[in-house]
């Protein structure tokens, strides 16, 4: 099920950037080896919503131009990165996963595509995402299909991105998350997801789903690659009044070395509660690992989450249907039931319904924060099972349960605001990859980057690839 390669399309975001940075390799080659694995690969695959061809080879040409004249904009320069469709690029519609035509053509950049472009990105596309970032396709798109193999869950709002990544038709990705859409997919998809503090990102030209619960992030093959893509993103904006004005670290500084002195906090109970065991495997494997880089492992018990859980959808409903108002009463039957079902929800939800949530949010917040003063970072499971079957996703409406267990270990970090990192740390007989997540506090992504780096340093599982 696996292959090892050192294929170009394979090669980290890093490495890629250093070889075109010394010209052993120009962008436009590189562009156009993607872009035919594009065409070749992603019929089946349905990763991207817009191919952006012709643009990205003027991109790629013009970067190939600034650095053989000596002027290299950064570790992006001239690398082939792809776009979640919520965000703007001028020039071209913003698909949202919704039906078609919902969004006019953009007539300014994203901040976050901006920011890409000025470091001298090229822009492959657009990816693909479930119907405004919520938990379903809309009826006229067909979903992305998982690389490892088609019969598996390829994760849910930044599936297209994931799957691009793991498949080979991008390096880095821009991706959201609201309630897991960056940690399912990157789990699904054997890749590493970085959904930063709320706030380390601005939101400015990216269609909303909830306005306080969305996270831009970065999702690519390794944490050093997804720190890359962060450093280029994050900052305060004019544009976006809820941006965080803290200074941008260069998240690679502290790479390279061991674990020691750091504080990975575990709460074993929690870890292991309705979790299966192939996953309490990967756990208890990662735990050793990172012990053996010098960690110390600190026992800690995490703040019960069953109501914080709970919370999310009506939190996530209100918010959506803010978003959501206007264009809602206008063209509700262009909605998907299921996004239609949660503005609905939302619409419904009282001003005492909604406060009492924002006051649970906010002692929750807090806890959460109080518990970074005795730990570093927090491990536990991205999703408490092994990856699931379409079969399997297709049967979470009738489980309430269900799906509260896999909202279990990411929607809280959404509603708290903090930074988390997903990664690969193991496979399933059948093959499929297993992710585990870390949690910092509070603008702490550069000790994620740390951690996870040094993680992938001695692992190999980020460097799998699925069978084209």
């Amino acid at each position: 099920m696996t292959a090892k390669t050192t294929a170009v399309h394979y090669l980290g975001l890093e490495q890629t950037a250093t070889l075109i940075r010394n010209r052993e390799v120009c962008s436009r080659e590189v562009t156009q080896l993607l872009l035919d694995r594009i065409a070749r690969l992603d019929g089946q695959l349905c990763s991207y919503a817009l191919v952006m061809a012709e643009t990205a080879l003027e991109q790629a040409a013009a970067a190939d131009a600034e650095i053989s004249a000596g002027h290299v904009r950064g570790p992006l320069h001239g690398v082939p990165i792809v776009v979640k469709d919520l965000c703007q690029i001028q020039g071209f519609p913003t698909g949202a996963g919704m039906k078609a035509g919902m969004y006019p053509v953009a007539a300014e950049d994203a901040t976050v595509v901006q920011r890409l472009k000025e470091a001298g990105a090229v822009l492959l596309g657009k990816s693909q995402l479930t119907e405004g970032a919520y938990s379903d396709h809309h009826r006229s798109i067909t979903p992305p299909r998982n690389p490892w193999n088609a019969r598996y869950w390829p994760g849910i709002s930044s599936s297209g991105s994931g799957v691009a990544i793991a498949a080979g038709l991008g390096y880095g990705s821009l991706a959201s998350d609201t309630g897991g859409s960056i940690r399912w997919p990157a789990a699904a998809n054997g890749v590493t997801g970085l959904k930063p503090t709320w706030g380390r990102v601005s939101r400015h030209g990216v269609i909303e789903l909830a306005a306080s619960l969305d996270h831009v992030g970065t999702m690519a093959r390794s944490a050093v690659d997804a720190g890359i893509l962060l450093g280029v993103i994050a900052g305060s904006d004019p544009k976006d009044p809820t941006a965080l004005l803290a200074p941008v670290p260069d998240y690679l500084v502290a790479t390279g070395g061991d674990l020691r002195g750091l504080r990975l906090g575990v709460d074993s109970a929690w870890n292991r509660e309705g979790v299966d065991a192939v996953t309490q495997a990967a756990l208890a494997e990662a735990t050793q690992i990172f012990a053996e880089l010098g960690a110390h492992i600190i026992p800690i018990r995490f703040p019960d989450v069953a109501q914080i859980v709970a919370d999310w959808v009506p939190n996530c409903a209100i918010e959506a249907a803010v978003a959501h108002k206007a264009m809602y009463s206008a063209r509700k039957q262009a909605y998907g039931s299921i996004l239609a079902s949660v503005i609905e929800a939302g619409l419904a939800l009282s001003a005492s319904e909604y406060q009492q949530i924002l006051l649970r949010r906010m002692a929750f917040r807090g806890r959460v924060t109080h518990l970074f003063d005795s730990i570093d970072v927090l491990l536990t499971p991205a999703q408490p099972f092994a990856p699931l079957t379409l079969a399997q996703i297709n049967t979470l409406g009738e489980q309430p349960g269900l799906v509260a267990m896999l909202q279990r270990y990411t929607c809280p970090f959404d509603m708290s605001g903090h930074p988390t990192l997903t990664m690969p740390a193991g496979f399933t007989q059948s093959g499929m990859p297993i992710g585990i997540q870390l949690v910092a506090g509070h603008l702490e992504e550069t000790i994620l980057v740390r951690a996870a780096a040094a993680f992938q340093s001695i692992t190999d599982w980020h460097h799998r690839h699925p069978v084209a």
